[in-house]
């Protein structure tokens, strides 16, 4: 496998970013062309990482300030001052295991420690519980500040800070 490189999602990445997206769409919100389109437009950090061209995983992550509608991020904006939240990371089920998603977030936490933000944010599902993006979380200091249910009482999802 060639080594990724981890630029920066561009219009021409947009197909392949909704087809991973879907194929993850049981542990993430569902995501159309519009969608993204806008939350690419908000997004302060929307990287891809590339294995020959071709789009292996991305990560979206949105500041403080931000018009974005999640409920998730809005309970952070309602808490902290200045953050930058993890909207989604979704690697390739194909290219899972070789480190991109390690890669993405080394990349994430490099850029807000050069932005001066205090605190990286994220969440995960608890109900159902997953366990993976869980472990993942932890191996980069991510610990739980809150809880809460979303989708109309269907999920929970466990809210994570961490220091970059």
């Amino acid at each position: 496998m060639s080594t990724p490189s981890i630029r920066d999602a561009t219009a021409a990445d947009h197909a392949a970013i909704l087809a991973l997206n879907l194929e993850s769409e049981a542990l993430v919100s569902p995501m159309d062309a519009a969608r993204l389109r806008e939350l690419d437009a908000q997004a302060a950090y929307h990287r891809v990482a590339d294995i020959d061209g071709s789009v292996a995983a991305f990560l979206l992550a949105f500041r403080e300030g931000a018009d974005y509608d999640s409920p998730n991020y809005r309970w952070f904006a309602e808490r902290y001052p200045r953050f930058l939240y993890v909207d989604r990371i979704i690697v390739s089920s194909a290219r899972q295991g070789r480190k991109l998603g390690n890669a993405l977030y080394e990349d994430l936490f490099a850029y807000a420690r050069a932005q001066a933000v205090p605190r990286v944010t994220c969440e995960f599902y608890t109900v159902p519980f997953n366990e993976g993006s869980s472990r993942f979380h932890a191996k980069f200091g991510f610990r739980e500040v809150g809880r809460q249910w979303v989708a109309d009482g269907k999920k929970e999802v466990s809210l994570q800070i961490a220091t970059p």
